[in-house]
This record gives C-alpha cells, structure tokens and sequence, in this order.
C-alpha cells in the first residue's frame, strides 16, 4: 500500500502543478511576460511521464511492492517535498514549467533558495529521481531518469539564463 499511495501522490502532485503552471502562464502572459520558446520542453514533460512509468513497472516487476520501506529514503523524499513547496512559494506566480519572462515588469528572483543555489527546482527533482527510485527499489531507474535528466538541464538551464539575462540588461 506504501507504493501505490506515494504513486498516487506524485501523479496528483504533478497534475496540480501543471494546473498551477498553466494558471501562471496566464498571468504572467495577461501581464507583459514573453513566453520563450524551448524545443526540449516536450522532452521534458516526457521524461517525467516515462519516469513515473519506469519506477511502477521496475518497482512491481522486481518485487511486487513487497520490499520494505526505506524510511531514510522516505525522510528525504519529503524534505525534497518540502523544497519543491519552498520553490513555488518563493516563485510565486512567477513559478512555471515553461520559461517565461517578464523583462519590463519584474526582476529576477535572489531570495530562498535562489540565494544559495541557482535552478533549485532542478536540483531537486535530479535528487528526486534517485531518491524515489531507490525508494522504491528500482536501480535501473535510479540511474536511467538522472543522467536523461542531466542531459536534458544542459540544454534548458542555457535557454533559461539567456532568458534571464534580460533582467540584468534593464
């Protein structure tokens, strides 16, 4: 039961946070903000689903969810929970899976996290990808959805500090 009801949380979780994204997106561009365009962001979403799929079929196929809980495991899944929370927060309706500026009327973000880390929200899902599937006990996907995950930041983390720069330019 432990497997199914983290399972049913994520799917939950990342659907409300493509309703969030979507609701943000509106604002932001009601309000003066440029939506970049980013070629991989379908790549992205696809990573995620591929991912959920990856961990339930690994995880039941090698052991039926009859493993034990890792509690450590769970312990920093929900510390990770609790960044990706303080992230949203700190971000406001600025927060997006998209890449989306507003150049003339906002500034960049410095505070929360932000101040110590930079692209925090991808940081936490890498570590997410592992924790959750060691959590689950799914090694392959444990390293499989990182290094696609890694890959795929080396292209979106240059999309997104060009887009940034533009507030350093104002």
């Amino acid at each position: 039961m432990f497997y199914v009801s983290i399972f049913i949380y994520l799917i939950v979780v990342r659907l409300y946070e493509l309703g969030l994204a979507r609701k943000n997106e509106a604002y932001q561009l009601k309000h003066g903000g440029i939506l970049i365009s980013d070629p991989y962001y379908h790549w992205i979403v696809f990573i995620h689903l591929l991912f959920l799929i990856s961990l339930i079929v690994e995880s039941y196929t090698s052991h039926q969810w009859q493993q034990s809980t890792p509690w450590l495991l769970f312990a920093i899944f929900i510390v990770l929970q609790l960044c990706r929370v303080y992230v949203i927060k700190t971000l406001g309706r600025l927060w997006n899976t998209k890449v989306i500026i507003n150049p003339t009327n906002g500034e960049r973000v410095t505070n929360g996290l932000f101040r110590w880390i930079k692209h925090p929200n991808y940081w936490i899902v890498f570590f997410e990808f592992i924790c959750l599937s060691l959590m689950f006990h799914a090694y392959m996907t444990a390293v499989i959805f990182p290094l696609l995950h890694v890959a795929l930041m080396t292209k979106r983390i240059p999309l997104e500090n060009r887009a940034l720069s533009l507030y350093d330019e104002k």
